[in-house]
């Protein structure tokens, strides 16, 4: 699993974790049932404590995109690939709303805005 933390970055390093599994389970690189590393070993791997990896796990857990199996490991939930995007989707449009809120705020245009949506989608 291909994991990259940045230690500038304004995003807990728990999140950048979780952030990173998640879209790779989103864009299949991580199959359903795929064994993830235990909390233990990924920790040591990545250099990060224990507690920031299992935050991660637990969260990505709630989200239904993993599962932890007692005595066998965490792996990518067998859930339906269609739910995990729509309950990604449905975040993205939560912190959507909130940019959108924040821009009609300052006067910004929906025109301007697409703009700005599609000058950042092309950066990244």
């Amino acid at each position: 699993m291909n994991i990259n933390i940045s230690n500038t970055s304004t995003t807990p390093l728990y999140e950048q974790i979780k952030n990173q599994i998640k879209n790779q389970i989103l864009d299949s690189t991580l199959k359903q049932g795929e064994g993830l590393p235990s909390i233990r070993n990924f920790a040591k791997e990545l250099k990060v404590s224990i507690i920031t990896i299992k935050r991660a796990y637990e969260e990505l857990e709630k989200e239904g995109f993993i599962e932890t199996i007692t005595g066998k490991g965490t792996f990518v939930s067998m859930q339906n690939k269609d739910r995990l995007r729509e309950t990604a989707l449905y975040e993205i449009e939560n912190k959507l709303e909130i940019v959108i809120k924040q821009a009609k705020s300052v006067g910004i245009t929906l025109e301007e805005g697409i703009e700005i949506f599609k000058s950042l989608y092309e950066e990244v």
